[in-house]
């Protein structure tokens, strides 16, 4: 057999990432392609992470150049299987034990919108995009993460198609809603290996009968956000929306609860806050019932819209009687209430895969070019996580630049001479994901923290303000 070709090595401890995913490329091409498009990821950079970005060269004229249409290719045409490069990166997961996944954790699904021009590209459609906060032109991801509250990071995603693209619209047997692909990719993610007290979610899953059906029958529990002013059947006389359950619940003051009780939220940065939750009765939720609908808040007085849940789950009461039956471990209040307080933490990877590893930004037209794009964006975003995890290392000052000076990035401005090498080697002083080129502002956020991602400053940028370069006056 042919011994294979050696290929040039990624910058840093990345190669020795990339080099676990080797034997799922046929050739050099695809095995040198992976280590590029990973390298322009994590790197830092001034601009949208397009192709043109990822090879350091100026957008549009820069178009046609040998390493531009290279990655271009290997996106889009190279024959590889990006559901193999995922199933590599859950499998590399698991095996850390820093990361590695059990059963008090919880598997959080959202959807994830971008707006893009234009009726060409697949998935494409005007739909709400809850980045913008509106109806647009956009494509959909649904995404799962599994968290529990010390690391989180993506497990799978599948683009949301808009019933348009189909024959027969939403009566197409292949049509399917994002509740559906939701429930599809909770149950994937437990088929993986991702154990979960339970599966969580916003509001909007809520809705769909179909989402609740399909958890049940992979035997997995939930806790889901009910929206407050939803009605449903009940007696006349009774609560008929999850607010008016609430406001049944019996309250004088702390020292006189009532119906509530007392729950102790401790968050990352340390600090603690005293909610209060309690099990309300609504149609066919009750302490007592499958389903319960447990309402947290951090005043039952005046239940605040904004810092009250309203929560549906089939976690089944410690007391009741269902429990003996049911085919999960009965949940206290302040379990039910941990385990939603898990759901912003989806929130937080957005905000690197978006913000600073160039989730929305490809520029391919396929279905299979952009669920490669996302997968290779989670591989960038399980690295930093791979390296959070491990010793530190010695600096390598011979990494060579994986992004050769073959044409300036932006305009024809003087641009400074490029370090050795893009990646940080090894664990910096303070506990970030990266700090490529070493510079003071990280380019993913701190793990250990929930402040909000910020831009790595370039060399050319000053107090926000770019700086202009003008030309010089004549001799």
């Amino acid at each position: 057999m042919t011994a294979r070709r050696p290929c040039p090595p990624a910058p840093g401890p990345l190669e020795e990432y990339a080099a676990r995913f080797d034997d799922l490329f046929f050739g050099l091409a695809q095995r040198r392609g992976f280590r590029e498009y990973l390298t322009g990821l994590l790197a830092p950079r001034e601009r949208n992470k397009t192709i043109t970005c990822l090879t350091g060269a100026e957008p549009v004229a820069g178009a046609g150049m040998p390493g531009v249409q290279r990655l271009q290719f290997f996106l889009s045409e190279s024959p590889w299987e990006a559901e193999q490069i995922n199933d590599r990166r859950l499998e590399l997961l698991r095996e850390q034990s820093a990361t590695a996944p059990h059963d008090g954790g919880v598997i959080v699904i959202d959807d994830s919108g971008g707006r893009k021009d234009g009726t060409a590209t697949a998935n494409v459609g005007r739909q709400w995009l809850g980045r913008l906060g509106k109806t647009d032109n956009g494509i959909v991801t649904v995404t799962t993460v599994w968290t529990d509250g010390r690391v989180y990071y993506p497990l799978h995603a599948t683009p949301y198609t808009p019933a348009h693209h189909f024959a027969r619209a939403r009566s197409d047997p292949a049509f399917r809603t994002t509740p559906q692909l939701a429930a599809a990719l909770a149950v994937r993610g437990k088929s993986a290996g991702f154990g979960c007290r339970a599966v969580v979610a916003d509001c909007a899953y809520s809705v769909s009968d179909d989402w609740y059906l399909a958890l049940r029958a992979a035997g997995l529990a939930y806790v889901v956000a009910l929206k407050p002013h939803r009605g449903t059947w009940a007696p006349a006389g009774q609560p008929h929306t999850p607010i008016d359950a609430a406001h049944t619940l019996t309250w004088k003051n702390a020292d006189h609860p009532g119906d509530w009780t007392p729950v102790e939220r401790h968050f990352r940065d340390g600090h603690t806050e005293t909610w209060w939750a309690a099990d309300a009765r609504l149609g066919g939720y009750g302490p007592d019932s499958p389903c319960r609908l447990v309402v947290a808040t951090t005043d039952p007085a005046t239940l605040p819209e904004k810092a009250t849940w309203h929560l549906a789950t089939n976690l089944p009461h410690p007391n009741a009687a269902c429990t003996a039956t049911s085919p999960h471990p009965p949940a206290d209040l302040a379990e039910i209430v941990r385990l939603y307080g898990l759901r912003p933490w989806i929130e937080q990877s957005y905000k690197q895969v978006k913000n600073e590893l160039g989730w929305a930004d490809f520029q391919v037209r396929s279905d299979r070019a952009i669920r490669r794009h996302q997968t290779l964006v989670n591989c960038a975003s399980s690295f930093c996580w791979d390296q959070w995890s491990a010793p530190p290392g010695p600096v390598d000052a011979t990494a060579p630049d994986p992004c050769p000076n073959e044409a300036p990035e932006r305009g024809v401005g003087p641009v400074p001479a490029a370090p050795t090498a893009l990646l940080a080697q090894g664990l910096t002083g303070d506990p970030f994901l990266a700090c490529p080129r070493r510079h003071s502002q990280p380019m993913v956020p701190s793990l250990d923290g929930q402040g909000p991602t910020l831009r790595t400053p370039g060399p050319d940028r000053r107090s926000h303000h770019r700086t202009r370069h003008r030309p010089l006056p004549p001799d």
